[in-house]
């Protein structure tokens, strides 16, 4: 049994009483975590077809997402640049972060987890195979590819640019969530007199659609 136990990576169980399960870390760390994720989409060129990688970082308090990168080749220099962009001391994605949650992908690599380390933010690399451990990102990129770009076919970067500018405004602005009481991240202006009508609002050719309430 000891065998099988360390082979999975697994201590026992007199020894993982006294660690701090994932949901307590979570709920006392909850303002200062973020968490990373990558996610593909493929791209029509002269060429044939192109894949790109999209990088996000989801504040955990708030659920916005900000996209770190798009590039079709995130090799250990284009890492490096980001994770300089993200740790950057006046207008990086991480500022007031402690952790960064990040899974076994190799492309978070040693020079990329060290230049955040260096700036303060620690990433925590999940154990393989443990999707649900970094449940709102994934969720997230779940969204993105129901609702979006699995739904059109892109013919160049700035097209995929483009959906994914207006799909992240969508999910802020308009789009409700349920944790947060079926309402969008970021609500309309406090005080607004109360809707007499409703108007839709559409994206990226209709694909994405909202109904807001205006005055009389």
């Amino acid at each position: 049994m000891r065998n099988i136990l360390k082979a999975n990576g697994i201590e026992p169980s007199s020894e993982r009483r006294k660690r701090t399960t994932w949901r307590q870390f979570l709920s006392a760390n909850w303002d200062c975590l973020a968490a990373a994720d990558f996610f593909t989409v493929e791209v029509c060129t002269w060429r044939g077809l192109a894949t790109y990688y999209v990088l996000l970082v989801m504040e955990l308090s708030t659920r916005r997402v900000h996209v770190a990168g798009i590039t079709r080749a995130p090799n250990a220099a284009w890492m490096k640049q980001t994770a300089r962009n993200l740790a950057d001391v006046e207008d990086g994605l991480l500022l007031g972060k402690r952790f960064l949650i990040i899974d076994r992908d190799t492309k978070y690599g040693e020079a990329f987890q060290h230049l955040l380390a260096a700036a303060g933010v620690e990433p925590l690399p999940l154990p393989p195979r443990s999707p649900n451990l970094n449940a709102f990102a994934e969720r997230f990129v779940r969204s993105i590819k129901e609702e979006c770009h699995g739904r059109l076919i892109l013919f160049s970067e700035g097209s995929l640019r483009h959906a994914i500018t207006q799909y992240v405004e969508h999910y802020h602005e308009e789009r409700p969530h349920q944790g947060v009481g079926n309402r969008p991240l970021e609500l309309a202006i406090p005080g607004s007199p109360p809707a007499e009508s409703a108007q839709c609002r559409e994206r990226l050719g209709g694909f994405l659609r909202s109904y807001h309430g205006i005055a009389a």
